[in-house]
């Protein structure tokens, strides 16, 4: 077995990352790209299935770790429950606004050890950048060919939170935070480059309520993570992962600064949102 510290692998997921986010961009504003429908009424496109086929084949050169992958074939929990180590892998994630022409879309992989994230990666193909992890040693993001530059999250005081949610979410959810904090800020981005946001302090709260899968969090959970912050449940646990049936996340705190997580949780339950 493969060490997951090994820095090799680091790399080599990183590059995985990017041959798939290159996939993706051969599709990127395509009159001709084909637009399916999932079971669950989400979509998928051709670049979705061709980014976890360039996925699935590479990690099977470098590792022999299983794949659980949105776009692939979803083992029982009966088999699930015996991997102690997996990749977890959203091939395109923020599909939606990908097939409306938006640059915010990304390639998230994550390896899970004990149920629990320890290397991310997140590529966001138009933009050319990576963010990449592995826990407690600390997170980067690389534009480019540029330097490597290393993330730490802000810890900007409660009055000047700035608060991040997709485009598509309603701001019901977290109102009375701005009920109470009338001069918190609201950024809006989508995909998993809101963990990414956090990390490298451009942002402070992701505040998520609604269904979200496991492989939508876990790579942006390991840099935040590596980066100072903390994604957790509303009794504020750690999220973990593969422990349970369902692959849905339950609702949860991303953040930077630590100090704010025991006021958040308060004013989220209070307001029974959770």
């Amino acid at each position: 077995m493969q060490s997951i510290l090994d820095e090799s692998l680091l790399s080599t997921v990183i590059s995985i990352a990017k041959a798939a986010g290159q996939a993706i961009m051969s599709f990127y504003q395509s009159q001709k790209l084909t637009v399916f429908e999932k079971h669950d009424h989400t979509p998928v496109t051709e670049a979705d299935l061709v980014a976890h086929s360039e996925i699935t084949h590479l990690l099977s050169q470098c590792s022999d770790f299983p794949l659980l992958s949105e776009e692939g074939e979803i083992p029982s929990y009966m088999v699930r429950k015996k991997w102690s180590t997996y990749w977890l892998s959203d091939p395109l994630d923020g599909t939606r606004g990908f097939i409306e022409g938006s640059t915010e879309f990304t390639v998230n992989i994550a390896l899970i050890e004990l149920n629990r994230p320890v290397l991310g990666v997140i590529y966001a193909p138009a933009w050319d950048k990576v963010y990449y992890a592995v826990l407690s040693q600390g997170a980067y993001v690389q534009t480019g060919n540029a330097p490597a530059q290393r993330l730490r999250v802000a810890t900007r005081p409660l009055q000047e939170l700035r608060f991040i949610m997709g485009h598509y979410h309603s701001l019901e959810r977290i109102q009375p935070v701005f009920d109470t904090i009338s001069s918190a800020q609201l950024i809006r981005l989508n995909s998993s480059l809101k963990f990414a946001a956090i990390a490298q302090g451009e942002a402070d709260v992701y505040a998520r309520f609604g269904p979200i899968s496991e492989w939508d969090t876990a790579a942006g959970q390991v840099i935040l993570e590596a980066a100072g912050g903390r994604v957790v449940d509303f009794a504020g646990q750690s999220l973990q992962y593969n422990r349970k049936d369902s692959l849905f996340c339950p609702p949860f705190l991303a953040m930077g600064n630590r100090e704010h997580l025991s006021w958040l949780i308060q004013v989220f339950t209070e307001n029974q949102l959770t």
